[in-house]
């Protein structure tokens, strides 16, 4: 990445301020008012030709995460990582967008969607885009990656490569460590085709010959034994000199098929994984005990109905024909693949490896200057408003902050919501701390975060066990805003404290993840909070909230006036833009709205990272609206919409994307920043993604994306490096 200079001009013509950070900190965006197009000004907004369908946006995302692998401006290391981000996307997408398709087509409701496209129409096309990439993917891997790790030391070795001293330490490795817990299943009337697990690798083998019982040859099913690593590295002392060696467990399997079945000749071993749907579906009006039905679930998860079959590539036809009719699928759901089938499982390697210089250069993540007084959390919050903008600001602040309330006498009370965190993270340790030493502790659990429900449960089971109050939220809506609140007995009179923000209370996905945190004590933002944590915990009449926009109730309409008032503005001739940050775009009537703003001359810029059902670009409909998809090394995670209300600039952030489940199936947040000074700052993060041409996309009307790159004479201008350099602890 070239240097960033600490001014620059936009493409609109517009310099950055010279008083800003020396990376760059732009102040200005594109402003003015464009006339509204005749052609197509009566179009109606319920025209099919107005939307991309959801199931092509979201693929056209994992594709982008794919380009990711082709971009010599990542380190080696970490392209192999985004490829095998797109191999774990891809599975989930499978799991549950795919599954969700396939379900709808054999029970015959097929539903055309706001993009006026059938089911099957968008199953034949996502199915085709989805061959064509994962045929692309082994082709990166094979012709680009392989051999550029080769010219830095890092080997794959097939079998046919190994040395003498190498064979008889795998011969050695396999007696000991996978022979003693694989289990081969001989294929017969007694021993029908086994229940395999969902995206578990397996083998399927030809035999010939007969067994110790006289049966025949045939075929046999080895099932790799999942408790063992898929890429093991060699002994350093097995190592050519210089090089890091990697064998395969795979290829130890192959090369030792014929000892699963002494005096039979193996006529053939391919490996396969097939894909189930993963997709949970609990009756919530039919359930008394959430967690006891989603136990029940979640083992069902690994045994759904299959969705996709991946086989090698080069497994005779008769044996992939086998395989397909066994788990009742068609040529479609075919995947030939040139190379390990479980591809996510190679991630173990890129977090084991030594090879630092071939990863992304670490550092430290900063501290606002506020935070590092020798003082009190209370006392500084108590002051002023503070915004964390993670992972180049510490999460640690948070959980810091967590494990002083759990000590300070003078907490009563802390309040918590908790979507995807870890058993053993920080944030749960000091709520079971606070718990013990008698503090009321409440805490909000969303049981059924996708994925992350196992881990839930055990937590809950953790919290209840120090004293917590325990709550599941609410049955028909995923309890998805992220919120503390602390009350606190300051002299002699109660006193709250919040935390909101964009993202989970996860120390991991913080230091991957983009997400603001709102530290405050302001006193209708802190009462807004304990409203929409009595609605959770108790029953009643929805609560009312001064500044706090609360889905299901608020939000939803909310932002449709927010928008409606920009268009307005630009209707009497007055400068409107708006900005609005999210992952994903497919809600219809927010969609019409940002349509009506583009018709009336409002300036729309839309950073929306993964799925976009709006259509930009439409002459008299969407002219006026720009979308952006920002993909790099950190996963671009906040939620930020900013609207020039006439001169008056309001910021919000929220939990929430612009989907209909955040609008009307889940509880969420969206919270403003009252604070002008954090308000501006925010604003100047957002124009610092506008001028991203490094790693942003461009959405075009016909649906691709297109990469920005730099100008000839333009400087590279990363806005993740840029962000990082503005906040970030100094070396």
């Amino acid at each position: 990445m070239s240097e960033l200079p600490s001014s620059q001009t936009s493409d609109t013509g517009t310099s950055a301020d010279n008083d800003a950070t020396p990376a760059l900190r732009v102040n200005h965006t594109h402003a003015g008012i464009r006339a509204r197009a005749a052609a197509n000004a009566e179009r109606s907004l319920d025209d099919a030709g107005l939307y991309f369908n959801r199931e092509l946006s979201t693929l056209r995302f994992h594709i982008r995460v794919l380009e990711q692998a082709l971009d010599e401006s990542h380190p080696l290391l970490e392209r192999l990582m985004f490829l095998l981000i797109f191999s774990s996307n891809l599975d989930e997408f499978f799991e549950i967008r795919v599954a969700g398709l396939k379900r709808q087509l054999a029970y015959g409701n097929e539903e055309i969607g706001m993009d006026g496209h059938s089911t099957a129409s968008i199953f034949n096309e996502l199915s085709q885009t989805a061959h064509e990439q994962v045929e692309r993917q082994y082709h990166i891997l094979n012709t680009r990656l392989i051999p550029a790790l080769a010219e830095q030391g890092i080997h794959f070795l097939r079998r046919h490569v190994w040395n003498k001293a190498q064979r008889e330490w795998v011969n050695r490795y396999f007696d000991d460590e996978i022979m003693p817990v694989i289990s081969p299943i001989g294929l017969d009337p007694s021993h029908p085709f086994p229940r395999l697990v969902n995206k578990s690798l397996n083998f399927i083998v030809e035999l010939e010959g007969r067994d110790a019982f006289g049966r025949e040859g045939g075929m046999a099913i080895i099932p790799a034994p999942r408790s063992l690593p898929r890429l093991i590295r060699l002994p350093r002392e097995l190592e050519r000199e210089g090089r890091q060696e990697y064998v395969f467990l795979s290829s130890m399997i192959h090369a030792h098929a014929e000892e699963l079945f002494p005096g039979m000749t193996v006529r053939g071993c391919y490996q396969f994984r097939l894909t189930r749907n993963a997709d949970l579906s609990v009756d919530t009006e039919e359930v008394s005990d959430l967690a006891t039905a989603l136990k029940s679930e979640l083992l069902a998860r690994r045994y759904g109905d299959g969705v996709r079959l991946e086989v090698a590539n080069n497994c005779p036809t008769h044996l992939s024909d086998f395989l397909l009719r066994q788990f009742q699928l068609g040529q479609e759901d075919l995947y030939l693949v040139d190379g390990p089938v479980n591809l996510s499982r190679l991630m173990a390697m890129i977090g084991d490896s030594d090879r630092f210089d071939l990863r992304y250069t670490p550092f430290a993540p900063g501290t606002p200057k506020a935070l590092r007084k020798d003082e009190s959390m209370f006392s500084i919050v108590g002051q002023q408003d503070i915004l964390l903008l993670h992972p180049w600001e510490s999460f640690g602040v948070i959980e810091n902050w967590l494990a002083e309330a759990a000590r300070d006498p003078a907490v009563l009370a802390i309040k918590q919501t908790l979507y995807r965190t870890g058993v053993d993270s920080g944030v749960v340790s000091a709520l079971v701390d606070a718990a013990r030493s008698g503090k009321e502790v409440t805490v909000v659990i969303e049981l059924r975060a996708r994925f992350d429900e196992a881990d839930n449960i055990a937590l809950a089971s953790r919290l209840q066990e120090a004293g917590a109050n325990v709550i599941y939220g609410v049955m028909a809506y995923k309890t998805h805003a992220k919120m503390l609140h602390i009350v606190r007995r300051e002299e002699g009179r109660i006193r709250h404290y919040a935390h909101m923000g964009t993202g989970n209370y996860h120390s991991k996905t913080a230091k991957l993840y983009t997400d603001y945190s709102l530290l405050t004590a302001r006193e209708t933002l802190c009462e807004d909070v304990h409203h929409v944590f009595q609605q959770l915990s108790g029953m009643g009449e929805p609560r009312h909230t001064e500044h706090l926009l609360h889905a299901p109730f608020t939000l939803h309409k909310r932002l449709v006036e927010l928008i409606d008032r920009e268009a307005g503005y630009a209707r009497k001739g007055h400068k409107a833009t708006l900005t609005i940050k999210c992952n994903s775009l497919t809600e219809p009537r927010l969609i019409q709205a940002l349509y009506r703003a583009s018709q009336a001359g409002v300036i729309c810029q839309l950073i929306i990272r993964g799925t976009c059902c709006l259509r930009p670009g439409v002459p008299g409909v969407s002219d006026n609206i720009t979308v952006r998809s920002i993909v790099g090394r950190f996963l671009e995670h906040t939620r930020v919409f900013h609207f020039h209300n006439g001169g008056k600039p309001e910021v919000w952030c929220s939990s929430a994307d612009f989907m209909e489940r955040n609008m009307f199936q889940r509880v969420e947040t969206c919270f403003p920043l009252l604070d002008k000074k954090i308000a501006q700052r925010v604003r100047k993060d957002l124009d610092t993604y506008m001028l991203d041409n490094c790693q942003s996309w461009t959405l075009q009307p016909d649906g691709h994306y297109e990469k920005r790159c730099p100008g000839k004479d333009e400087a590279a201008i990363s806005a993740q490096e840029t962000l990082l350099y503005a906040y970030a602890a100094r070396p």
